[in-house]
């Protein structure tokens, strides 16, 4: 997959001119809004100059911004819009993301909320007792090692906000989908997953709040998904990746 690339664009308007900059932005804002190789965008102006204006554009990649959104039939009006603004452009790049992020404390990380470590063993330990049990899913972790549980925990720790402990002590990302490949992961079995997880989340206590959940299930989903892939005859062990860091409806800029 390639990587995605920040474009950042820098302005200098005129205060008599600011309100229709905005105008033409917010008109040609609709183009980007439409492309497929558009991930994100945001028009920020500086508190301390009003004249400065930053654009943010979060591409697919380079290459899909150069030669796809510029080449696409949406590029034509989105220029006739900011077009009149090129000459007062102070700097026009593409930024290569580095693994330097993350959020501030403002908001808490869903390893917080869900009551961190502790809560995070209880689920596992819940989790693991309810899949032993179940007869789709005993079978794929027969044999399971005692530590499995609470390395799925620190996992989900990392995951979800908390320390690093899991790549500190086991590995990154294609560590973990390594110990799938082979198991020809059914989608029913991966299906029980999710159910399972789910209540064994109810009976560990787990906040129940719909924005929690939310978030809680779609990394559920994303990542049981990988694993049914990763545990496939076709599957290609992924580049070298760090643990995904998973907030509040958001998901990692990687699909493994």
């Amino acid at each position: 997959m390639t990587a995605q690339t920040v474009e950042y664009i820098r302005y200098r308007i005129p205060e008599q001119r600011s309100a229709q900059f905005l105008a033409a932005y917010t008109r040609a804002a609709r183009q980007l809004a439409a492309a497929p190789q558009c991930v994100a965008y945001e028009l920020a102006r500086c508190e301390e100059d009003a004249e400065r204006f930053v654009l943010r554009i979060t591409w697919t990649s380079t290459e899909a911004h150069l030669e796809g959104f510029r080449g696409s039939e949406l590029f034509p009006p989105f220029l006739a819009e900011i077009g009149p603004y090129v000459e007062d452009v102070e700097e026009m790049r593409h930024y290569e993301p580095t693994p330097v992020r993350g959020d501030g404390s403002a908001v808490p990380t869903l390893y917080d909320w869900a009551g961190g470590a502790e809560a995070l063993s209880r689920l596992t330990e819940v989790f693991y007792d309810k899949v032993l049990k179940d007869d789709l899913l005993a079978p794929l972790f027969a044999g399971l090692a005692p530590e499995h549980a609470e390395h799925v925990a620190l996992w989900l720790g990392e995951v979800f906000g908390g320390p690093a402990t899991y790549s500190e002590t086991q590995g990154d990302h294609g560590h973990m989908v390594a110990k799938h490949f082979g198991r020809n992961i059914s989608e029913r079995q991966r299906r029980r997953w999710v159910d399972l997880v789910q209540d064994a989340a109810d009976d560990a206590g787990l906040p129940t709040d719909a924005e929690f959940r939310s978030a809680f299930l779609a990394y559920v989903e994303w990542g049981t998904r990988l694993a049914v892939y990763f545990s496939g005859p076709d599957a290609q062990p992924p580049a070298k990746q760090p643990v995904p860091r998973w907030s509040w409806g958001s998901m990692p800029p990687y699909q493994g």
